[in-house]
């Protein structure tokens, strides 16, 4: 927190002393050439009434979105927990639980090693999750959809502009669900703040966000006899009456963040050549708490050790903590006519650490402490022009790390329907660092390693027509690291469940082809989103179905001289069977296994979608075809898929 207050006490002069100028609006300025400038907004004439245009929302890359109130099928998609469309994603059976990966590379890769836990993060907003507005009048979003019994998710989103350049957003997302098995509890709260400005002459733009963030979750490891759920005995009917591994464990994952991002344009006035020098800063302290009242678990009678010994007899509590210091400081050149070269060189400090040293009975020591310091240096390219867009990144360490990504994208605009895009990226990337150390109450939890880097190289290309959307991707990944079952024949007779870290040392091909159309007959439309992926591997390390669809056939019409617009349909879900990475609490991460397979199990849902003037209104029946299914929908091999359940949500947006 003094860092928070000290870094806010040095950016409020700038912030003061560029304000000092009488206040205009800064679109007289644009250029969509340049990063470092107004080039996001819109340029207009002045309006009695605001436009939709003038409702912006940047991203850290200045890609821009604008508000809509307009309902849709695909922005159903994105009426969830996590506010933006899940297809890849399983979600498990209480909201606010983690989600098995259907398709493998979804979320991006970066070179830097991070915290992990990364099954416990799909709801933590990470630095490119956070948006600035750039808005004309104050702006109110609420969002709110039931759970899972004794709860609610609702996300409250505030922006206003205090003068056409000084922009402030306040949030906070909070979610409780009790689930219906035993132990299953989930809370979670995410508060987020944003600032943005851009100075009246275009020379200085800042953006800058603080977030608090905690996600709560009581963990079950699952039901204890799966035969329970699956051989349909009504007596099981209460999900309350399976027997779940653990009854009073809990995990937390808790972080804050303040990130600070500027730039200034070092000549007075702009011109055909311009110079720029940049900074971006980012402080974050996280921390993952597992809690463990009772180290036994009864499962049919038989009290087992589910996770093996442990050093203590009862109450675990098992704290990681970590905390990252990030700074960049970089020089552009920009040309209207050859684009913008940028010369960087960033800095990353960052602590992962235990309270204590371990000294193991094998002899073994477990250190408390990774500490690692990171120095790269790097260039990019960026070029727009006509229909063009294009990037090339290059950065490489300059410490003892052998860190390097290449990254280059090309973007072609063919039409206001029509676009085309490429993307090559090569990386050696830093083990994470929960790979590499890991303390646990429990003895076979703990481990202290050494791990080469993951070498990966990725080639993605997408179409996006007015006919049909295709994307296709092309990985190759050699050292892979994973988490692996390494249960014995014994232990497993045990209920044991012992999760290691391993790094494969043989190479991996992966390839997807995903395909989007909708067909639209009068007033019925069918969405259709299909994948198709296959992951070629001497063993079975990189495990995902080989076929990924989602359906929606759904019907549109007005109803009261067109005030009210409807939408109803059935959705599908499906996915292929294959080897699902399993959820461990311990460690909050899925780990690979070969012996169990889940999917083959169509997940169908019924929704009407309503809008009335700026709100829009969901109503689902999720998976209505479990009142009259076999027991075999699955979220991993020990967790069951959730059962019929109606839902119902809305969005509402205020303009003042």
């Amino acid at each position: 927190m003094r860092i928070f207050f000290s870094l806010i006490f040095l950016a409020f002069p700038i912030l003061l002393f560029s304000q000092k100028n009488k206040q205009v609006n800064s679109a007289k300025e644009i250029d969509y050439n340049s990063k470092y400038n107004s080039s996001d907004s819109i340029k207009k004439k002045k309006a009695p009434e605001a436009t939709y245009d003038m409702y912006q929302f940047i991203s850290l890359s200045r890609d821009t979105t604008y508000i809509d109130t307009t309902q849709s099928i695909r922005k159903s998609y994105s009426h969830n927990y996590l506010r933006k469309d899940n297809f890849g994603l399983l979600s498990f059976p209480n909201i606010g639980q983690t989600y098995n990966t259907l398709q493998y590379g979804m979320n991006g890769f970066s070179p830097y090693p991070e915290f992990g836990f990364t099954a416990r993060q799909f709801n933590y907003l990470k630095v490119n999750d956070i948006k600035y507005a750039n808005v004309a009048t104050p702006v109110t979003e609420l969002y709110f959809k039931s759970t899972i019994q004794r709860g609610q998710s609702a996300d409250s989103y505030f922006s206003l502009n205090i003068s056409p350049r000084l922009n402030f957003s306040i949030a906070y997302k909070g979610l409780r669900s009790k689930g219906r098995y035993i132990n299953q509890e989930t809370k979670s709260g995410n508060f987020r703040f944003t600032t943005s400005y851009n100075s009246k002459d275009g020379r200085f733009i800042a953006n800058m966000h603080y977030t608090s963030q905690k996600l709560q979750n009581e963990e079950n490891g699952g039901i204890s006899n799966v035969s329970d759920f699956t051989n349909g005995d009504s007596s099981f009917d209460n999900r309350e009456r399976l027997g779940v591994y653990l009854e009073d464990a809990n995990s937390v994952l808790k972080g804050g963040r303040f990130f600070f991002d500027q730039a200034f344009r070092i000549n007075p006035k702009k011109g055909d050549n311009n110079l720029y020098f940049t900074n971006q800063f980012n402080y974050e302290e996280i921390y993952y708490n597992y809690k463990q009242q009772t180290i036994a678990s009864n499962v049919g009678g038989t009290l087992v050790s589910r996770f093996g010994e442990s050093f203590v007899t009862g109450g675990i509590d098992d704290i990681t903590n970590y905390n990252k210091m990030y700074n960049k400081v970089g020089v552009v050149y920009e040309n209207m006519m050859l684009g913008s070269f940028t010369f960087f060189v960033d800095d990353l400090h960052s602590n992962y650490f235990y309270n204590n040293i371990l000294y193991l009975d094998n002899g073994n020591t477990v250190g408390n402490l990774l500490s690692q310091k990171i120095n790269t240096f790097g260039g990019q390219y960026n070029y727009r022009k006509d229909k063009w867009n294009g990037k090339f990144l290059y950065s490489k360490s300059i410490t003892d790390q052998n860190l390097y990504n290449i990254d280059a994208s090309a973007v072609y605009d063919w039409n206001d329907e029509n676009q085309l895009s490429f993307r090559y990226q090569s990386m050696n990337k830093l083990p994470n660092n929960n790979y590499n150390l890991f303390q646990s109450s429990y003895k076979e939890y703990n481990w202290s390693n050494d791990f080469v880097n993951e070498k990966i190289n990725s080639i993605s290309a997408n179409a996006d027509t007015k006919w049909v959307s295709l994307s296709m991707q092309l990985n190759t990944i050699n050292d892979h690291l994973y988490f692996a079952d390494v249960t014995t024949a014994t232990q497993r007779e045990d209920s044991m469940q012992i999760v290691a870290p391993k790094q494969y040392g043989k190479a991996i091909n992966y390839a997807s082809l995903k395909a989007a159309r909708e067909f639209v007959f009068g007033k019925w439309a069918l969405d259709n989103t299909l994948l198709f992926q296959k992951a070629d591997q001497p063993d079975n390390v990189l495990n995902v179905p080989e076929f990924v669809t989602r359906n929606t056939l759904y019907y549109t019409n007005y109803m009261f001289n067109r005030k009210l617009f409807f939408q109803t349909g059935i959705e599908l879900n499906y996915f292929t069977s294959y080897y699902s990475n399993v959820y461990n609490p311990v460690i909050g991460e899925f780990f690979v296994q070969d012996r169990v397979k889940i999917g083959n199990a169509p997940l169908l849902d019924y929704f009407v979608n309503v809008k009335i003037q700026r709100t829009r209104l969901y109503l689902k029946a999720e998976h209505f075809n479990s009142l009259f299914s076999k027991n075999n929908y699955f979220s991993d091999p020990n967790n069951p898929y959730r059962d019929f359940l109606i839902r119902f949500g809305l969005v509402w947006n205020f303009f003042n």
